[in-house]
């Protein structure tokens, strides 16, 4: 039996992120720095969730596909904002890197059903 059964829903876990993201960046100054980064940082973390629930609507296999690899490619890049932020904000830097660690759980997920993906298209 799952104990956690939402820690393996992807939908709910995606959308915790992204709000987790948003309450992130509420915390920070708007300055010359933060303002860019935090711009592309709710977009890169946004759209895990969202391509996510894009693909589980997936009109076809490939379409499926696409979408789990544009959720692990946004992953990545939201690690990397996080990664500026978190040193451009080192009193956030707690935060910043809970949430980083989120993304690369996330990161690995992704890129384990790409795998499972590839390995399922060479055996067919």
């Amino acid at each position: 039996m799952i104990k956690d059964p939402e820690k393996y829903d992807l939908e709910p876990r995606t959308l915790r992120f992204s709000g987790g993201v948003l309450v992130f960046i509420k915390k920070l100054s708007k300055d010359i720095i933060n303002t860019p980064l935090m711009s592309q940082l709710v977009r890169s973390a946004t759209s895990i969730g969202a391509n996510y629930c894009e693909a589980n609507g997936a009109s076809s296999k490939k379409d499926f596909h696409n979408k789990i690899y544009i959720c692990k490619k946004e992953c990545k890049e939201t690690k990397y904002w996080l990664e500026l932020l978190a040193q451009a904000n080192p009193e956030h830097k707690e935060e910043g890197r809970k949430l980083w660690k989120e993304a690369q759980e996330l990161t690995l997920i992704f890129s384990k059903i790409a795998l499972t993906l590839e390995e399922d298209k060479k055996t067919k």
